[in-house]
This record gives structure tokens, C-alpha cells and sequence, in this order.
């Protein structure tokens, strides 16, 4: 007799750690996403608006990514490459405005098909289905991130090759792909990238459509069809932070250059929803640093916490009671420092 497994098991234990350990998202404008085909994934998922929480399973699959790369290298050190610049010593390349990345691996020779000739590495896995698609297609068709990706590595390392190698993780079969550096794709990558970082307001989506397939399985699905509001509240979700071209942000509330990362991560009770990441119409402000929103026909103050005025958080968490807030309830808001959950 099999013993019913419970939400206790082992499978279910080990997804929990995964889920509860993950990593925060990237502070950059990473070169892996820069052949996304949407600009607004790109600022929204730039600016911790619209953040991915994936179950304990696909964290686990991500791992298996990870470590690929390492079993990747062996071979490719074992048939005589000269692979450097891997795992913890990769190269980074960093174009300005927050743009950058890090490299797999540069391969100094020993690529058969050009043994003196310097190249990129990338490395990725992929499902059966995937990778179908990838032999019978190329990477520049069937994967374009992956190619746009290589191409902007290209003009970060002044390298004009790359070697793709492709891992199925259902049978193990390797597929392997020369790149040429093809500079148009990284200027116009890059100039993307810088783009989209310093904008100040969200871009328009790749579509209207919320059954085009690109947009029905993209994170930012519910924000853009359904709930037009971010549900994070942290320094680059704030209205009054801007990002600089020399990587760093500026919060003009509280007059700061280069707000720290760990900061920039919870934000402050000065944070002030970004007009693009709520559904409301602004309202007249309440002054220089507070903003207005109309929530049920009302005036609804935003910033450091007051008589009348929310935190961001408050708003996020039910914004119907916050703009029906009565005479007792804002009593003990005053009284306790008290917010509405």
C-alpha cells in the first residue's frame, strides 16, 4: 500500500526551501533580456513592477540550468578548448544606463571550425520541444533572445564569434552553433536597453491582445489586461526616483544620489505609487511630495502617512477602504500609527 503523500512530503518540503530562498530580482538591465519582444515586460520587469514568483519546480529546473553550464565546460576543456571566464570569474560587460551582463564563458581557441579564433560561450538547456525547434531552425529563429543575447555579449567582449551549445534535457543531445558578430543587432539592442531603462513612463505593450499567445503566458499578463496595478512597493516603483545614466538611481523626496540596492528593495513611507503602475486618475496633488488619486469618486492622498493620506502599501493592500476611511478609523491611524491591510 503507497503512503499518501501530504503537504508535509519530502517533494513538498524541498520546493518550499527553493521558493522561500529565491533570488530578488536583478538590478540591472540584464543583456539576456534585451531580445525580448516587448518593451513594457522590459520596463515594467526593470523597475521590480511586475516580479515573477515561480513554484518550487521550475526554481529547481533553473538550478539544473545552472549547474549545466559547469558539466558544459568539462567537455568542452576535455576536446581541447581554452574555455576561461566561467562560473564565479565571468565577465561582465556594461554598456551605461544600466544596461549589462555577465558572459558563460570566452573561449580563447580550439573551436574545431576556427581553432585560433576568440569565442563568445553561451550556454542554455532546453526542453524536447524546444530543442526540436532549435535544430531544425537555428538559434537566430527559434530562440532570438538567446541570439540577440550572444550578439550583444559579441560588442561587450569586441569578439566577432560565438559558439552557442545547447543541452535537451529530456535526452541529452548537444546542438552546437557558430554565431557571426552582426553589429547592427547589438547597436540597436543596446540603444533598446538604454532606452527603456531611463524611461520615465511606461512604454506601450507589443499588443492589445490578450489572447496573443506572447502576451497570455507573459508575468505581465494580469497587470496589463486585468489588474493595471503593480502589487510591489519599492524605491523603483515610486514616483519620485529616477534612474541615472551612470547606473545609479536618484530620490529627489529625500535629495539622495545612489540609493543603495538593500534600500532600493523596501522603499520608505515616503514612497508614492508611479502614476503608470495604478488603474486611479491622479487628483490635484496635496503638495510637492504627496500625490492625489481618484478611488471611488474620491480624493485619495498618497505619501508619508497623515490625516487623509496613504502609504502606498496601504492603497496596494485595499484602496476602497483607505478612500471610505472614517472619522474612528483614521483616529486610530493617528493615535497608533495604525495602517489599513
Amino acid at each position: 500500500m503507497k503512503i499518501p503523500e501530504r503537504a508535509h512530503s519530502i517533494a513538498a518540503l524541498i520546493d518550499k526551501h527553493h521558493e522561500e530562498s529565491s533570488e530578488p530580482p536583478r538590478s540591472h538591465m540584464g543583456c539576456s533580456t534585451l531580445g525580448h519582444h516587448c518593451d513594457r515586460w522590459l520596463w515594467l520587469s526593470f523597475r521590480w513592477a511586475v516580479v515573477p514568483v515561480f513554484p518550487g519546480r521550475i526554481l529547481r529546473l533553473f538550478r539544473r540550468g545552472h549547474r549545466e553550464e559547469k558539466t558544459v565546460v568539462s567537455d568542452l576543456l576535455a576536446i581541447g578548448m581554452d574555455v576561461q571566464n566561467t562560473g564565479e570569474s565571468q565577465s561582465r560587460v556594461s554598456f551605461g544606463c544600466h544596461v549589462s551582463g555577465s558572459v558563460d564563458g570566452i573561449i580563447r581557441h580550439g573551436v574545431p571550425e576556427s581553432p585560433k579564433k576568440p569565442h563568445v560561450l553561451e550556454i542554455k538547456t532546453h526542453s524536447k520541444k524546444s530543442f526540436d525547434a532549435l535544430e531544425k531552425e537555428g538559434v537566430e529563429k527559434a530562440k532570438p533572445e538567446h541570439f540577440v543575447q550572444m550578439q550583444v555579449y559579441m560588442k561587450g567582449t569586441e569578439t566577432d564569434r560565438a559558439l552557442y551549445v545547447a543541452v535537451c534535457k529530456d535526452d541529452d543531445r548537444i546542438y552546437t552553433e557558430r554565431v557571426r558578430y552582426d553589429a547592427a543587432v547589438a547597436d540597436k539592442a543596446v540603444a533598446r536597453g538604454q532606452r527603456i531603462a531611463m524611461a520615465e513612463r511606461m512604454p506601450e505593450p507589443a499588443s492589445a491582445d490578450p489572447s496573443w499567445y506572447k502576451c497570455k503566458f507573459c508575468d505581465a499578463h494580469d497587470f496589463c489586461f486585468s489588474l493595471k496595478t503593480t502589487r510591489h512597493v519599492n524605491c523603483r516603483t515610486c514616483a519620485h526616483v529616477t534612474p541615472k545614466e551612470d547606473g545609479t538611481w536618484r530620490c529627489e523626496r529625500h535629495q539622495a544620489n545612489g540609493i543603495p540596492l538593500d534600500f532600493q528593495r523596501s522603499g520608505c513611507d515616503s514612497h508614492v505609487l508611479h502614476p503608470d503602475l495604478v488603474p486611479w486618475p491622479m487628483g490635484e496633488p496635496v503638495d510637492d511630495w504627496t500625490a492625489s488619486y481618484v478611488i471611488d469618486g474620491k480624493h485619495v492622498g498618497n505619501g508619508e502617512p497623515r490625516r487623509g493620506v496613504f502609504t502606498s502599501r496601504e492603497l496596494l493592500a485595499n484602496a476602497h477602504a483607505c478612500a471610505n476611511a472614517d472619522e474612528p478609523m483614521e483616529v486610530l491611524r493617528e493615535a497608533f500609527n495604525g495602517r489599513i491591510e
